[in-house]
């Protein structure tokens, strides 16, 4: 069998706004230049439309064909419709595009191929949408309920038979001022598998179902981060223990909570920190912060991470926040109290 990836046209399974139940109108809001992206990196803002209609969907060798982004995202809104109504226009960004050609052009130079027979699909996908009428006020800030997820044709095996496909969704807390998610364990799927979109509609109504945002745990969890401050010195020991967590020895980090951020999200924390960032960093010469800022700046920071990182580095900048915070109250279970070093 030859193992080439083939690329088929997304004929009869074009998503469209009825499909999705949703009211799509172009959001001014997401479209603005000033509306602030809730991932950036790479990645480029794409509309419905042009996936359904520009975009082509990968096959497996044998042919069949893969689940598209559009079908994804169709699968997991269904299924929140279900659980907690009507949606807002989704947001989307895709990035890795991956470019190819139309059989009859398949002798031309490169130079030679016209748009019409250029084919493309993007590699990786991250989207979200808001609940609407679910908001609330944390700490100053509104937040939305928001779904979501992510996907990334890297990690399928595209060049054997069909098999199950990875995708991410996840349900969390959005503040509204910088779009940053507040993702915990209790809303995020982790990497699911699966092999239809039907099987996509399964995993995301019982993580949905299963998020009650009503109940008020979650949000004052959230909202307590305020009441536990950070001075200068402790940040800048937080940031250190950071910065030499990454280069510890496997049996050094046994004992240690797993924290998945690089040297890049950690600059760009200390850069908001230090004023880039008027929503959480230091404020007319106050130099301390709260940990629910600390928590913003994380989230800020992990925006230039690539789209299939995204969940967990996101989850894991929230986990980091609130571990913080109790090793700083003394009620650290987990280790979190080594990051705080001689601050303490």
């Amino acid at each position: 069998m030859s193992e080439e990836l083939a690329i088929v046209p997304i004929e009869g399974r074009v998503i469209s706004e009825a499909t999705l139940g949703l009211d799509l109108p172009e959001d001014e809001d997401i479209n603005s230049s000033e509306h602030p992206n809730f991932i950036e990196s790479n990645t480029q803002a794409i509309s419905l439309e042009d996936l359904a209609t520009k975009c082509v969907v990968p096959t497996f060798a044998d042919m069949s064909l893969s689940i598209s982004h559009q079908n994804f995202m169709a699968s997991v809104c269904k299924a929140a419709i279900e659980v907690f109504g009507d949606l807002t226009p989704i947001e989307c960004r895709v990035s890795h595009p991956i470019i190819g050609r139309i059989p009859s052009a398949l002798g031309k130079k490169a130079s030679e191929v016209t748009d019409e027979e250029k084919t493309l699909f993007y590699q990786r996908l991250a989207w979200i949408s808001h609940i609407k009428g679910l908001s609330r006020s944390v700490n100053g800030q509104t937040v939305f309920l928001t779904i979501g997820g992510t996907r990334s044709y890297s990690e399928d095996k595209l060049y054997g038979r069909a098999s199950s496909q990875k995708f991410k969704i996840f349900c969390a807390w959005s503040v509204k001022v910088c779009s940053n998610q507040m993702i915990q364990t209790s809303g995020s799927s982790g990497t699911i598998e699966c092999f239809t979109e039907a099987d996509i509609y399964q995993r995301a109504y019982q993580l949905f179902a299963a998020f009650d945002p009503e109940k008020e745990d979650n949000l004052k969890l959230l909202e307590n981060l305020h009441t536990t401050r950070i001075s200068q010195e402790l940040f800048c020991s937080i940031v250190g223990r950071l910065r030499l967590y990454q280069f510890l020895p496997g049996e050094a980090k046994k004992d240690l909570p797993q924290v998945d951020l690089g040297d890049q999200p950690i600059n760009a924390a200390v850069r908001g920190y230090a004023g880039d960032n008027p929503n959480f960093g230091m404020r007319d010469g106050i130099t301390s912060i709260s940990c629910w800022d600390l928590m913003n700046l994380l989230n800020e920071a992990i925006k230039a991470t690539y789209v299939d990182k995204w969940v967990e580095r996101n989850q894991a900048c929230t986990d980091f926040a609130i571990g913080i915070q109790r090793a700083i109250n003394g009620e650290d279970t987990e280790g979190y109290s080594w990051f705080l070093n001689a601050g303490m």
